[in-house]
């Protein structure tokens, strides 16, 4: 059997958890740089306020529906989610974290167990350690139990946060409550090939011939309908894996014209992604660059370009990995287009002790122990210190937070006081 754990409406539920006077009232969470609505209470749900809203046009909706608005409080999420995790771990030892607020639990050797008081205990005790309220949806299957957990929170009174499949019938009644839009996995694309051949629930999918949807799909697509079925093909996986792509995009504070500006926000963004790639211990081949106009901009068409570098040899230097970014947004920077958004994205990730060697082209070797030397020193003083010449050294990248609640886990000076 398999468990999925989710908690509801997470980032506003970790605002709750420590400013009691939200509980019950609608909340929205803002993302980076309080642009769009990403996460909201289901209060504001009902108030019908959009996911993914830009707030400068629902502001006036916000104030006279009183829903309060907050910024993203990453530190704090992150903490709560890592205190949900740890005590899912008492749970059970086979567990795969699958985002920032859900995970799934295989329950090995549990037959005999009562899985409805167990789901209860699961809820009480990270809502008692935490104040996260969740669902729990145990099923035979990985698949089932995200099924399971979404039937778990439709209708909390009556289900009281779980709901378990552990017979034919009641797999059969869920996947037929199921539309197939909603099926884990279900993409809006195959959602719509899937609606073309009649395929309308979870259930519907299941009786497909099982050669069909290998031969008009893929194996990925096979192993879900199994999965569905009550066949275990979806293993867990393994909780730490490194990452095949690494991305640092940002929208400015300010709109760009001049090619100066974004050419130090470019390497900046580089030297992220560089770091990042040295503490997965991987090196790259390919880097790409991309630039965007402000797409709310009704004065100028909304521009997109990005270019991409094939590096000879793989690297995981900020110096290398920078100059090539700098080079690519020089190839694509236009006069006269105001931007407002700019990313680097590096891939083809490579493990740094086992890669193939170019035998005319290679990273100069001083490159390891200096970035090793800033890597350190920055760890040491608990910010980037260190930076290339090219970069701002006054200039720290800070997103716009105007709305942003207290780091109430992780900053000494935010924490709670008892009286």
């Amino acid at each position: 059997m398999f468990a999925l754990v989710d908690c509801n409406n997470f980032y506003a539920s970790c605002e709750r958890a420590f400013n009691p006077n939200l509980q019950g009232k609608p909340v929205a969470i803002l993302s980076n740089n309080d642009g769009c609505v990403i996460s909201l209470s289901d209060e504001a749900k009902k108030l019908r306020l959009p996911f993914g809203a830009p707030i400068f046009k629902w502001e006036q909706f916000c104030k006279e529906k009183n829903i309060t608005v907050l910024s993203s409080n990453y530190p704090l999420y992150g903490d709560m989610s890592a205190r949900v995790m740890n005590i899912l771990r008492d749970f059970s030892p086979d567990i795969e974290v699958y985002s920032i607020d859900e995970s799934f639990l295989e329950l090995k050797g549990f037959e005999n167990y009562n899985f409805d008081e167990y789901a209860t205990k699961i809820r009480s005790r990270i809502l008692k350690w935490t104040g996260i309220p969740t669902c729990v949806g145990i099923a035979p299957t990985k698949a089932l139990s995200k099924v399971a957990n979404k039937i778990a929170r439709s209708n909390l009174k009556q289900s009281k946060g779980i709901c378990i499949i552990d017979s034919e019938e009641n797999r059969i009644k869920a996947l037929k409550w199921t539309k197939i839009g909603k099926v884990w996995g279900i993409g809006s694309r195959l959602q719509k090939r899937l609606e073309a051949k009649g395929i309308l629930t979870a259930y519907d999918f299941t009786l497909l011939p099982s050669d069909l949807v290998l031969k008009e799909f893929s194996i990925v697509e096979w192993r879900l309908q199994k999965d569905l079925q009550g066949i275990s093909k979806i293993p867990l996986e393994d909780a730490v894996s490194s990452k095949k792509m690494i991305a640092t995009t940002r929208s400015f504070e300010d709109i760009y014209e001049d090619i100066e500006n974004i050419k130090e926000r470019i390497s900046t963004f580089a030297g992220s992604c560089a770091k990042k790639l040295r503490e997965q211990k991987s090196n790259c081949h390919v880097i790409t660059v991309f630039l965007r106009s402000n797409r709310f901009d009704k004065n100028q068409p909304y521009l997109k370009e990005s270019r991409t570098v094939l590096l000879s040899y793989p690297t995981d230097s900020t110096l290398v990995i920078s100059k090539a970014a700098i080079h690519a947004v020089k190839s694509i920077f236009r006069k006269g287009i105001r931007y407002k958004k700019a990313g680097v994205v590096i891939s083809g990730l490579v493990p740094n002790d086992n890669f193939q060697l170019n035998l005319f082209s290679h990273e100069n070797p001083k490159h390891k122990p200096l970035m090793s030397a800033i890597d350190g020193l920055n760890k040491k003083y608990k910010a980037d210190k260190i930076k290339l010449a090219n970069q701002d050294l006054k200039r720290t990248w800070k997103m716009r937070q105007e709305r942003l609640s207290p780091k109430f886990t992780t900053n000494i000076k935010d924490i709670l006081i008892v009286k």
